[in-house]
Order: structure tokens, then C-alpha cells, then sequence
């Protein structure tokens, strides 16, 4: 069957995989909801006749604000069946976001998850004239229910009508506007066609080492084109979804479901090994030991294959003696890892690879479907520390400031109803990527920076922030540091510490348990972080090496503005609530 329009999907699956009972799957008072293909495919059919009820025309524009849920899949394809544009929304960005995109992209109808969000832009309403209508898929008493849509193309199927829709929607056609937030300036409408995430879709078809009888869990948001792409790869293949109920139980539906892929960012896989990391400081004696050597074992993997025999005979003691349960706590079933959205720490890749749970780390943006590189399968096609090769009809090169630039059918139409912010992000086809980095071998992608971080110390000195960070994140004691020091004598960093770690640290002398307000002002803490930075700026050049810092005891939330939805940190937002502890840093 052909694949030209992603909605092409569905009669896919319903052809290859009509007994799957668990296309997709959502928690409800406590329970899995599951949807079986011909549901999924049933209940899509009935929303685009609705959709064709209520007047939509091909070029409109819909808007979804949810949490995952099935229910985003039925509109992302009932919305595309009818030639709507569809147009998902972050559930945590502020109201005068939301706002600016209902007028930007002239929205005419916006379905959201429920009660909080409608309360969220109920008051911008009457500023957004497009919007004919509010629907929630959970009801709601002052919105209307998304089941009416349903219901309507149910009494009033328009069956051919559809039919004639979906023979005129091609390939190239505008299939969705993604808002991405700038660090100045309102967001950015990043339009992508069908082709473009087909082509990232079927470029990556290989990589779930499973078929139709796999089960991968879903938590990052499906309004990031990254999480997105991935569930289109699951659908192909018929890999049931369940969608977890949020971040705080993603281990224990995990173990529910025993699945087999999960989709990820590095902060998570940094807070599991945190986790592990903390309980194996309880051990003692023997069992201490077996944990520290499996751990310097794991440190010295080689993914591409070239380890010792008896290196391998080590790591597969260590494997049933300790890594074993590594992959128990994640379910017992994990076939694989995929991580995006930021750079992974090189010692987390080869220690989850080490433990037997494949970790693959790409890289890409919004802008090219997303995914440009990626560590995969076979040992000539990884290479840790790297984001991996380019993709299948990808390429890659470096410009001569050492930005990545990317070219392929992946690259967006460009920036809704910004011709001018396109033509200089898109120039002969290439997109300017906005990260810096080099080919490591001539082949594998390694990210450096982004050109915007990079800052210049008062020495004429250009430090690249990213890498120090991710450096300074391998010490257990570090959860989040902010590295600084533009038009100042030397760099400095803002640092929110594992407190969970320095708690069982600070438990070997005493029982403690302060806050973390007043954990940041013992000496000990302080002298602890302050040489574990020492430990690292022996690995950065001169002008590199961090010279002051502050700790923070704040806890740093997407809804705050200081993590991005990838949970990556916001640096300009950083740099804007902590001005004045900044300033007094580098006094």
C-alpha cells in the first residue's frame, strides 16, 4: 500500500495487523483504555465527517492542547483525512502564547484535554475572532464535547465526500504548523508537509527491533514533532502505544505493560541512574563491591563490538549479577532506548549498553521532521559520545564557523508566513542548523554547542557552555549547572545540586534531613561541589575551567519557562530570573 499522506497510516494497519486489540492505549480511573484498530480507524472516520459537518475546508487550521492521549491521534488524522492543517499546542506554554498562535495561524477550532486547560484560555477566547468553537475530550460544562463531533458524522456520514477530499491531498501539502519558542521574538510556525515526516518516518522504519507484537510506552509530548515521528514509526509497524499517565510513573507503567521500546530524553535516563547510583551507596561489603566493579566495567564498553573475550566473559557475570536488574527496573522487556532532544552523557551510553539495554541517541530539530543522526543498529553505525551517522537521504556538512548544516526531503516547507526568517534559515536547500559540531571520523556527528550559547569571556576567550555542562553532569553530586561568564574575566556557574544524592551522601556521618534551602549553605556541600568542579576543569582548557558558582535550591519546571518540553534548560530564562545572584557571582 502507497505512503504518501501520513493519515495513508491507517488503512496500513487495518490491511497488515486487523487483530490488534491495543493500537493505542490510555489510563483511565486507574485502568488501561484500549483501542483496537478498527476502533481507532472507526472513530477517525466518524470525527473527519464531523469535521466535514462543521464546515472545515482544506487549508484550515485545528488546534489540539493535550496531554497524550489517544484522543490526539484521532484528531491528528481525522484533521490531515479532511485537509485541515493540524496544529498542536504545548499544554504548558503561558496565555499570551496561546494567544499569539490562535492569531497567527487564524485557528478554527481548538480541541484540549479538559476542565484546567479551558480555565487556561478562557479569558483570550474572545481575542482569537478565527475560533468557532472550544471541544474537550473530557467533559466539560462550558465547552463543548469533542463526542458531538463524533456523533455528527455518525448521523451524518459524508463517506464519498471524504473520499474525494483524500484523492486531493498530496504528498507536498502543508500537513502540520509546529510553534517552537524562540529565545527573543514570538514563536516560530515551523510548517512540515506529508513528505517531510514520511521521509524521517520510513528513513527509521528499522530501528524498533520488534514487530506488531511489541509495546513501547509514550511520555514525551506528541506536540514535539520527535515524539510524534516515533508513534507514526510504531503505527506503521503496528506496535501498540500506551501512553503513560505522567513523568512521576513512567517506571511503574513501565513494569505494567513490560514494554519494549520507550522513547526518551537524557535527563530521564540521568535520573534512573541517579536512582540506581543512590540505592547501590546503601550497599555494603561484598555486595558494594560487585557494584562497583560491574559499574568500571560497564564505563569501559565498547559498542562497536571490539571487546576482549575475556572482557566479555566479565560482562556477562556482571550482567546476572548486578545490570540484570538495571533492566528489571525498567520493565524486565526493554529492547531499546532511543534518546533525543538533547546531548546524552558518553558514560550513560555505555553503561545502559553495557546492562544489555540498547541506547540509541539521535539528534535533529522541529525544522527537519526531526531526526538528522542517529547511533544505530550494528557496530559500524554507532559510536558513543556522538549523535551518530546521518540518516537515510540526509546529508551533513560542517560550514566554516562549524555550524551543522542539514539537506534532505526532511527539511520543512519553512516558517509560516515568514518568508524572510526562512530564506535565511534555508539557503540552496541546506538548513542552518543553529548547533555547532564536528564529524568524528568523517562520518559521525558530534554536537559542540549552539552558535546563540556560545559566549566571549572579557579576555576575548569563546567558550561553548553545552560541553562543560554535560561534563560537569557526570558527577553524581551535580543535577543542573548553568555555565556563564559573557564580557566577564572568567566563566562561572549556577548549579542545582542532587540533593537525593548529597542527602545518602551526608548520611554516612549523620541523619539529615534539611532542605535543600539549607543543604546549599553547609560548608561541606559546599567544599563537596566545589571539588568535584576542580575534578572536571583539570579536563577544560584555561579559559574554560570554572572559576565561582552558586547553588540553587529551586526546582526547575517546563511550566516555570526554565526547562523547554525536552527538558532542556532555557538559558535566556535563566539568565533573566537569577540576573541578581548572577551579578553578585562574578562581582
Amino acid at each position: 500500500m502507497n505512503f504518501e499522506r501520513l493519515f495513508d497510516i491507517i488503512p496500513n494497519y487495518l490491511e497488515k495487523y486487523p487483530w490488534k486489540t491495543d493500537a493505542l492505549a490510555g489510563k483511565i480511573d486507574g485502568e488501561w483504555r484500549k483501542y483496537s484498530i478498527t476502533e481507532y480507524s472507526s472513530i477517525v472516520n466518524q470525527l473527519s465527517y464531523g469535521l466535514i459537518n462543521l464546515g472545515i475546508q482544506k487549508g484550515d487550521k485545528i488546534a489540539s492542547i493535550s496531554n497524550n492521549r489517544p484522543e490526539w491521534n484521532f484528531i491528528d488524522m481525522a484533521a490531515m483525512q479532511v485537509g485541515a492543517v493540524h496544529v498542536p499546542i504545548y499544554p504548558t506554554i503561558g496565555v499570551g502564547d496561546y494567544k499569539y498562535i490562535f492569531n497567527h495561524a487564524e485557528v478554527k477550532f481548538v480541541f484540549i484535554d479538559g476542565k484546567s486547560l479551558y480555565y487556561k484560555i478562557k479569558d483570550i477566547l474572545p481575542e482569537c475572532p478565527s475560533i468557532k468553537a472550544v471541544y474537550s475530550f473530557s467533559y466539560h460544562d462550558e465547552t463543548k464535547d469533542y463526542q458531538e463531533v463524533i456523533q455528527s458524522g455518525i448521523e451524518n456520514p459524508q463517506v464519498e465526500q471524504l473520499e474525494i477530499i483524500k484523492k486531493n491531498i498530496f504528498t507536498n501539502d502543508l500537513a502540520t504548523i509546529i510553534y517552537t519558542s524562540g529565545t527573543t521574538g514570538n514563536m516560530k510556525g515551523v510548517m512540515l508537509s506529508h513528505l517531510n515526516i514520511i521521509s524521517n518516518v520510513m528513513a527509521l522504519i528499522h530501528v524498533p527491533p520488534t514487530g506488531s507484537e511489541g509495546r513501547a510506552l509514550s511520555f514525551l509530548p506528541l506536540c514535539h514533532v520527535y515524539e510524534r515521528m516515533i508513534n507514526y514509526i510504531f503505527q506503521y509497524k503496528g506496535i501498540s502505544i500506551y501512553y503513560a499517565e505522567n513523568i512521576a510513573k513512567i517506571i511503574e507503567n513501565l513494569n505494567e505493560i513490560k514494554a519494549d521500546i520507550l522513547p526518551t530524553v537524557p535527563r530521564l535516563l540521568e535520573k534512573v541512574y541517579d536512582k540506581i547510583d543512590a540505592k547501590a551507596s546503601k550497599l555494603i561489603g561484598f555486595k558494594k563491591i560487585i557494584f562497583k566493579w560491574a559499574l568500571h566495567l560497564g564505563l569501559r564498553y565498547n559498542p562497536k563490538g571490539e571487546n576482549s573475550l575475556i572482557y566479555n566473559f566479565k560482562l556477562s557475570i556482571a550482567r546476572k549479577l548486578v545490570f540484570s536488574k538495571w533492566k528489571a527496573a525498567l520493565g524486565g522487556n526493554i529492547k531499546v532506548l532511543i534518546s533525543g532532544g538533547a546531548a546524552m552523557q558518553p558514560r550513560l551510553g555505555r553503561l545502559f549498553n553495557a546492562a544489555g539495554i540498547p541506547t540509541l541517541e539521535g539528534y535533529g530539530m522541529t525544522e527537519t521532521s526531526p531526526v538528522i543522526a542517529l547511533n544505530d543498529w550494528g557496530k559500524n553505525n554507532s559510536y558513543i559520545g556522538t549523535v551518530g551517522p546521518k540518516i537515510l537521504n540526509v546529508e551533513i556538512k560542517i560550514a566554516e564557523d562549524g555550524e551543522v548544516l542539514a539537506k534532505g526531503p526532511n527539511v520543512m516547507l519553512g516558517y509560516y508566513k515568514e518568508p524572510q526568517l526562512t530564506a535565511e534559515a534555508i539557503e540552496d536547500g541546506w538548513m542552518h542548523t543553529g548547533d555547532l559540531g564536528v564529524l568524528i571520523e568523517g562520518r559521525f556527528l558530534k554536537i559542540t554547542g549552539r552558535k546563540k550559547d556560545l559566549f566571549k569571556t572579557s579576555m576575548g576567550k569563546y567558550i561553548a557552555p553545552t560541553h562543560l555542562e554535560e561534563k560537569l553532569k557526570e558527577s553524581p553530586f551535580i543535577e543542573t549547572p548553568v555555565v556563564l561568564g559573557e564580557n566577564q574575566k572568567y566563566a562561572g556557574a549556577l548549579i542545582i545540586p542532587n540533593f537525593e544524592y548529597i542527602r545518602e551522601w551526608l548520611k554516612i556521618t549523620e541523619i539529615n534531613d534539611q532542605k535543600a534551602s539549607e543543604l546549599i549553605l553547609r560548608e561541606d556541600v559546599l567544599n563537596k561541589i566545589k571539588d568535584e568542579i576542580n575534578i572536571f576543569n583539570k579536563q577544560f582548557g584555561n579559559h574554560e575551567q570554572i572559576k565561582v558558582f552558586r547553588l540553587i535550591a529551586d526546582e526547575w519546571t517546563v511550566e516555570s519557562g526554565l526547562f523547554t518540553a525536552k527538558l532542556g534548560v532555557r538559558r535566556p530564562k535563566v539568565i533573566e530570573v537569577y540576573k541578581a545572584l548572577i551579578d553578585e557571582m562574578f562581582k
